[in-house]
């Protein structure tokens, strides 16, 4: 049983007991009434749980405070407590220590424990550990007098004898124990959840972050005008101010520079997220919501046990990559595409499009830039195979890399630019900067997404366009999706060989009609045989880079546009990937096959004099 005296302005204090719930707010069927604009019709709810009484934010302008301190949960709550909302101030009067012994007894079945234990928790104790107490309370509350403490329950029970354990009410659960979908993992076995991710860690965080930004705003310091390096310090000097002075952030389970960094990476970098950018080893990280994070590490998709603190986390953490690109994200443009500064890919979508809570999906760039030899040491292509591209972007031909999401595209576009020589003035032409060339003579171009009035927009179509006008030797366009396929064509075809762009597709013969529809998207009414005429005389070699079910990722095909036949592209292949099943392992076993068929461009070259090596095209692979 709780009484609590309700203390409103103007008005005689009221007394209020109750055994199971109360609930605050200004609507009218609230248990109490305060009223003011910033209180939420139903803004805090006070419950009992395992024989304690908890209070727990459930949402208004103003922040629920106890003892002076903002907070989300907070309890078990005693007679020294007191709760303020808006102009209204509750004070907890007295504690019935009958609580106790009512939730050992309506203790329902869901498996059962020692009843001494069972009453030794509840009491604050460690059965087999003498008195020692557990946390008994938030770790935010301010010591009480031990004449305050409740009466501890009689641990009286016959030896052997079982109590079934309370499941908590569903309405107060959710902060008490992670959610179950917060430590799932798709594997057998379970993954182990640090303690800086239990529900003691995310609250003392939130705690934290709380305090620092309290702190930050106190000295009226504008950190939006600060450089990275003095943020970083000031940001610093203000953790260790709040956290190191203040004995309710020591907590034997997490350790004080544990806490700091958390808070630290959550307040200036990315949060949990900074160690997965670390992990050399993860190649995807992917935010499905605050509490559900997947990476990508050696082709295979595995849950990982960091979260964010709750949602809120997860949109600081998207304004913190796109602010610095000029980008926003907010209800009227809920889905954003941006990079990091390293050049990692990040995707982003909040509510109301994403149903589950704000996502990120980042692509994460290698640090060290790959050359040719690291994809034959992935097994991602041969030598024979990387000898013939290499002659084929140093004699300018025009390269189309298709593939699915996430097949390497991208990284194999990388590598094939290395080939092109330093004397070529290079032009690129992306939606989000990932290309790594280290040409000197090089222009790299970005479109724009628009800006808070849906203007100012550029798409890659009008860049391709305006590279035109650049005096380029070769044209790279990250990846043509629309009417930009068109102008990529069109440069190809008017004295532009040797460039390189990349496509989504499952086929080289899929590539081809994706390039037709894409054509079409430019919206001229063109035949599909001009169209088809077009692909053919532009186009000389498709690459076709293919992701196993098993993670792994190789060239299955490297063919030639040999030209057209009764309106239809002529394709030959010269290499391929034949599949000859898994290893133990479970990965995909094969070998790189040339088809013994010199392509028309290898031709062309022997008839103008330039030594090529034909070999290639009779080894039996590997």
């Amino acid at each position: 049983m709780l009484t609590i005296q309700v203390n409103r302005r103007n008005e005689a204090p009221q007394e209020i007991e109750f055994d199971q719930a109360c609930v605050i707010g200004k609507d009218a069927s609230c248990d109490v009434i305060v009223k003011g604009l910033l209180v939420g019709r139903v803004h805090a709810r006070i419950a009992l749980e395992n024989g304690a009484y908890y209070i727990e934010d459930q949402g208004g302008m103003v922040a629920t405070l106890v003892n002076g301190e903002p907070v989300t949960r907070y309890g078990p709550l005693n007679a020294s407590d007191t709760i303020e909302i808006g102009t209204a101030t509750i004070r907890v009067l007295r504690f019935s220590s009958r609580s106790h012994a009512a939730a050992a007894a309506q203790a329902p079945a869901s498996g059962t424990v020692d009843a001494v234990a069972y009453a030794a928790r509840l009491n604050g104790a460690v059965p087999g550990q003498g008195d020692a107490p557990q946390l008994p309370r938030d770790p935010f509350a301010m010591p009480r007098p031990a004449d305050d403490l409740p009466a501890p329950a009689p641990a009286v029970a016959p030896s052997g004898a079982t109590a079934s354990v309370a499941k908590p009410s569903p309405a107060v659960a959710t902060e008490v124990q992670p959610r179950r979908r917060a430590t799932a993992s798709p594997s057998a076995e379970p993954q182990q959840v640090a303690p800086i991710n239990s529900p003691l860690g995310i609250e003392l965080r939130k705690r934290a972050h709380q305090k620092v930004i309290g702190a930050l705003d106190l000295r009226r310091l504008n950190v939006a005008r600060m450089d990275e390096r003095e943020l970083r310090e000031t940001v610093g000097a203000t953790l260790d101010e709040a956290l190191g002075g203040d004995p309710r952030f020591k907590v034997p389970e997490i350790p004080l520079e544990v806490l700091k960094k958390s808070v630290f990476d959550e307040i200036i970098g990315l949060g949990p997220l900074e160690e997965l950018l670390a992990d050399d080893s993860v190649s995807e990280i992917m935010v499905n919501c605050h509490d559900e994070i997947f990476i990508e590490r050696s082709g295979k998709l595995q849950r990982t046990p960091v979260i964010f603190t709750d949602d809120r986390a997860v949109v600081g953490a998207i304004e913190r990559i796109v602010a610095p690109l000029g980008r926003r994200i907010d209800e009227s443009s809920p889905m954003v595409d941006a990079r990091l500064a390293d050049g990692s890919r990040v995707n982003a979508v909040i509510p109301p499009l994403a149903l589950k809570g704000p996502n990120i999906t980042i692509r994460k760039f290698s640090k060290r830039k790959l050359v040719g030899e690291d994809l034959i040491r992935f097994g991602s292509m041969s030598p024979d195979m990387l000898e013939f591209l290499e002659v084929a972007v140093e004699r300018r031909a025009n390269i189309i890399i298709s593939g699915g999401t996430g097949s390497g595209k991208t990284t194999l576009l990388n590598v094939l630019s290395n080939f092109i020589p330093d004397d070529e003035r290079i032009v690129t032409v992306e939606d989000a900067a990932e290309l790594q060339l280290t040409q000197p003579n090089l222009v790299s171009l970005e479109a724009r997404p628009p800006n808070m009035e849906g203007k100012g927009a550029v798409h890659i179509r009008e860049l391709v366009k305006n590279c035109l006008r650049m005096r380029p030797d070769r044209i790279v366009v990250g990846e043509c999706r629309g009417g930009e396929a068109l102008d990529m064509l069109q440069a190809m075809n008017t004295g532009h060989d040797g460039s390189l762009t990349t496509a989504h597709a499952n086929s080289p013969r899929d590539c081809l009609a994706r390039l037709e529809v894409m054509t079409l998207m430019a919206g001229l009414d063109l035949p599909v045989t001009a169209i088809r005429e077009q692909v053919s005389s532009a186009i000389d070699i498709i690459v076709q880079q293919t992701r196993f079910s098993c993670g792994s990722r190789r060239v299955t095909h490297i063919t030639e546009v040999s030209g057209m036949e009764s309106g239809v592209i002529l394709l030959q292949d010269v290499f391929v990937f034949k599949e000859e099943g898994f290893n133990r392992d479970g990965k995909i076993q094969g070998r790189f096959t040339p088809t013994s068929y010199v392509p028309d461009f290898y031709q062309d070259l022997l008839r103008r004099g330039i030594p090529v090596n034909t070999d290639i095209f009779t080894h039996t692979g590997e």
